[in-house]
Order: structure tokens, then sequence, then C-alpha cells
């Protein structure tokens, strides 16, 4: 594999239940519409930069980031 084939394009790696919350959750998320198990799960999310948390800290939402179906899930 060469340098530039890993730099084209970057891939972000997320287990199973991280990629179900993405998949099942709209791009606008409010914080309070959580459970506690996924608050866990967005917290994990907005540190990988999937998500980004708002200005008033009220919702997550989703950056420009995709989840690869295809690749290596944890």
């Amino acid at each position: 594999m060469r340098v530039y084939e890993l730099l084209d394009s970057p891939r972000l790696i997320v287990t199973n239940e991280e990629h179900h919350f993405a998949e099942h959750h709209p791009s606008h998320i409010e914080l309070s519409a959580l459970n506690e198990r996924d608050l866990v799960i967005a917290q994990n999310l907005v540190r990988k930069g999937l998500y980004t948390i708002s200005k008033d800290s009220t919702t997550i939402i989703r950056q420009g980031h995709e989840i690869n179906k295809k690749s290596t899930l944890s």
C-alpha cells in the first residue's frame, strides 16, 4: 500500500453500536431525547469528529463524514 492511498480517503473507525446509532438517528439530535447509553455513544462520536455540539450545547450535529458500510467495524 502506498502513502497516497492511505491519505487519499481517511476512514473513520466506529464500533457496531456507533454505526447503528449514526444510521438510525437524524443529522440533528436533541441531547434531551437520548437515553443514558445513547449519550455515551454520542460523546464518543463527538470525540471521533462524526458529530459536533451546537453552540447552545443542546444538540449534536452530524458532520460531513460518512460511515463506510463496507469498512471493518470494531
